[in-house]
């Protein structure tokens, strides 16, 4: 052991070498519920490793709209509560969105020399805005939908240029508008009228983010998930074919509602060469961006060529019904110990 090691001993193990583990979870994005179920989803097959030995340790962290961190019952400060934590080895990361997806809190754990499972700072800050995803994503030949990135004052300025170039965008009369940095399909809109296109623009502008037009591709939905565990070579999972509702897209109330989307793991209408472009292109996307020990990738996979990028998340959802779990267990992996493989390579990455 290092002097260093000596020094702080929140970088140690315990003796019997099990890690101690804090599950941060809650936040003030728009992901927050979303957040909670996945949190209690980790902590929960967690927990069950400490009952079996294999952790030391594991405390549930909310994480409130204030900022403030909720530790046995107190909130505190996000700096004194992680002073209270000083004995935690891994932080899991819960969130969704917000400052806990998109590097501030990556960054606040890394500052204060604390150790975290997935991605670090500038990967979570590329893949949580879709305009840099994207553009990373076609300068390396990967395939994306036609779109536009439009700012609150290029709107209030421009609002007709900016619409007719938006409308330029789709042949056949139908765009995804979007905020650059949301997640879950938070304000994320299916518009077929010019109309209701200058209504959704103005409806994510007002969110304080910048809105992204992309044409609508026609295709079949799919996410792939990659693991990129520790000792192990980066590998893509079986992409999950996502059929919502009949004239619904994947929104935020087909991915969580018992009633949305079904979701099909091997996706059926993928043949073989199709499925191999989709992994392909989720483990590429994952190396170009940096990413640290998975992620998820979604596409659309047109009838004709290569898939098309709908965005990437560095913290995909771990509730019961999502869907990077769901292609893990397709490939004999469950969830504890997707969840513990993440605590594992997290601890093993700080030390090397």
């Amino acid at each position: 052991m290092s002097s260093t090691e000596q020094a702080l001993p929140h970088r140690r193990a315990s003796a019997a070498g099990a890690l101690r583990v804090a599950v941060l979870m809650g936040g003030a994005s728009g992901e927050r519920e979303v957040s909670l179920l996945s949190g209690k989803a980790v902590a929960l097959a967690l927990g069950a490793r400490v009952a079996a030995g294999e952790l030391a340790q594991l405390r549930e962290v909310e994480l409130g709209v204030d900022g403030r961190w909720s530790v046995d019952g107190q909130a505190h400060p996000a700096a004194r509560a992680l002073e209270l934590l000083h004995d935690v080895d891994v932080f899991f990361l819960g969130l969704h969105g917000g400052a806990g997806e998109d590097g501030t809190l990556q960054g606040l754990l890394t500052a204060a020399g604390r150790c975290h499972t997935g991605s670090g700072v500038a990967a979570s800050a590329i893949c949580m805005d879709k305009a840099a995803t994207r553009g990373l994503a076609a300068a390396a030949g990967l395939r994306v939908a036609p779109g536009r990135l439009i700012d609150a004052r290029a709107f209030a300025a421009r609002r007709e240029q900016e619409l007719q170039r938006a409308l330029e965008l789709a042949v056949r009369d139908a765009w995804v508008v979007k905020p650059r940095r949301g997640g879950s399909s938070v304000n994320t809109h299916l518009v077929r009228e010019r109309r209701e296109l200058e209504i959704a623009i103005r409806s994510v502008l007002a969110s304080g983010d910048d809105a992204l037009v992309e044409a609508q591709i026609s295709g079949v939905e799919v996410s792939c998930g990659v693991l990129d565990f520790a000792g192990e070579q980066a590998r893509a999972l079986p992409p999950i074919e996502i059929q919502p509702a009949r004239e619904r897209f994947f929104d935020y109330q087909q991915k969580y509602s018992e009633s949305g989307a079904r979701e099909f793991c091997p996706a059926p209408s993928l043949d073989a060469p199709s499925e191999a472009r989709v992994r392909d292109a989720a483990l590429a996307l994952h190396r170009l961006c940096g990413c640290s020990g998975y992620s998820r990738s979604d596409f659309i996979v047109p009838a004709h060529g290569d898939p098309v990028l709908l965005e990437i998340n560095t913290l995909p959802g771990l509730t019961p019904r999502s869907l990077l779990p769901q292609e893990a267990a397709a490939v004999g992996i469950g969830f504890p110990s997707l969840c513990l493989g993440l605590v594992e390579t997290a601890w093993k990455q700080r030390r090397a």
